[in-house]
């Protein structure tokens, strides 16, 4: 099923609503909220450093979210790709 999937949310006072969920598989279900925000900032092209800066972190904190990243994302190693870009392209896709 391509797209959002429907959930009903009942309310307290007996209503109920539909809202778009996100999809059930997001891969990035499984960062955490600073996690993401490196992610959307390497997805503007951001270095480590300009992300460091943008947040206000040390390169060293950037680099150890980037690995968190790729660890959770499930991007493999491989001689043929950039794993970076593929974390973004990952992002990407699920927006």
């Amino acid at each position: 099923m391509d797209g959002p999937l429907p959930v009903r949310v009942h309310h307290r006072n007996g209503g109920a609503a539909t809202v778009a969920a996100r999809h059930r598989d997001d891969p990035l279900d499984a960062l955490s909220p600073r996690e993401r925000e490196v992610l959307a900032l390497m997805a503007e092209g951001r270095s480590n450093a300009g992300i460091a800066r943008q947040l206000w972190v040390t390169e060293g904190t950037v680099e150890k979210h980037v690995r968190s990243i790729l660890i959770k994302l499930r991007v493999p190693e491989t001689e043929d790709d950039h794993r970076r870009v593929r974390a973004v392209i990952t992002f990407l896709e699920a927006r």
